[in-house]
């Protein structure tokens, strides 16, 4: 029986980070991610939704959109399942953080700074065919990933749009190998709801409020239900994309491959990348998943989902 939230569900990573009361939560784990002179002393929470021009800009979500009195704008998302264009959508949505700045009449486009923050439940897919020469020293910290605009040898061009990229499958640390903030942080992400009991290398103030928050046992019975809803929608989902995957893998590879020995080894690469997306799609489908949540995680189109 769990003692303290999963806050890799939409219910815990909101409780702990997403209410005025624990704000503070948030002020700390952001900065333990943000470089030392890029520091949070408030934030205002904001609206989730964001309100575009056309009705595909008005169904984006954020988990989290702050503010701080700066005009800096901090969008916080928990991402659960791999999507094939996710650093494509982790841009389209700054997007709307930076347009909701212009001024009516005549501005002269200074821009406020622009972060996004996204804890992944799963490895990014990176493309390592364009290294500079300082990525190719090995990283200390193969699971964060600090993204800014830089130029062909890594000197920063433009000091207001920031991606920071956490993998929490790669953060590997036990409790004896906590060094800074940021470990402690991370590590309470990963193994919060497997614990019984608080860790002694997460004895400061900061950890205490967290393990008092995230305790189950101080839950209203509303609270509680709200919770238990989620963590089944999480684990059916975890179920869901790992049993899509073995499916889709297994059975797409072998009926692409087979179509390879007719029109060629690379078109039967393409066909079996295909096909398992389909057959993961199939799987979601059955599954109850909605026609939004299988397109994200395919990144197949509304017209092949819809022939399935």
């Amino acid at each position: 029986m769990s003692r303290y939230i999963n806050p890799l569900t939409d219910f815990g990573f909101k409780k702990l980070f997403g209410e005025e009361v624990n704000k503070a939560l948030l002020i700390d784990f952001l900065n333990h991610l943000l470089p030392y002179h890029h520091q949070i002393t408030d934030l205002t929470y904001m609206r989730h939704e964001k309100l575009g021009n056309t009705p595909v800009d008005r169904k984006v979500v954020y988990d989290l959109y702050c503010q701080n009195a700066q005009g800096e704008r901090f969008i916080v998302e928990l991402q659960k399942a791999r999507q094939e264009f996710f650093i494509d959508r982790s841009l389209y949505y700054s997007t709307f953080a930076i347009q909701e700045q212009a001024l009516p009449g005549d501005w002269n486009f200074k821009l406020s700074p622009v972060y996004v923050v996204a804890v992944l439940d799963f490895n990014m897919q990176l493309d390592n065919n364009y290294l500079t020469e300082q990525a190719l020293f090995e990283k200390s910290e193969p699971y964060y990933h600090w993204v800014r605009l830089i130029d062909e040898v890594g000197r920063v061009i433009y000091q207001k749009l920031h991606y920071i990229f956490i993998e929490l499958p790669k953060f590997k640390k036990q409790e004896s190998e906590l060094e800074t903030f940021r470990d402690k942080w991370l590590y309470v992400l990963r193994h919060l709801a497997r614990l019984q009991d608080r860790p002694i290398a997460l004895q400061e103030q900061i950890y205490q409020r967290v393990f008092e928050i995230a305790e189950l046992a101080t839950f209203s019975k509303e609270e509680r239900y709200a919770y238990e809803d989620s963590l089944k929608a999480y684990r059916d989902f975890k179920n869901a994309i790992d049993t899509a995957k073995a499916e889709g893998k297994a059975e797409g590879e072998a009926e692409g491959y087979q179509k390879g020995h007719v029109d060629g080894e690379q078109k039967g690469r393409e066909e079996g990348r295909l096909e398992e997306k389909r057959k993961i799609a199939k799987v979601l489908k059955a599954a109850g998943q909605s026609l939004e949540f299988i397109q994200q995680a395919t990144a197949l189109s509304v017209e092949e989902l819809e022939q399935l």
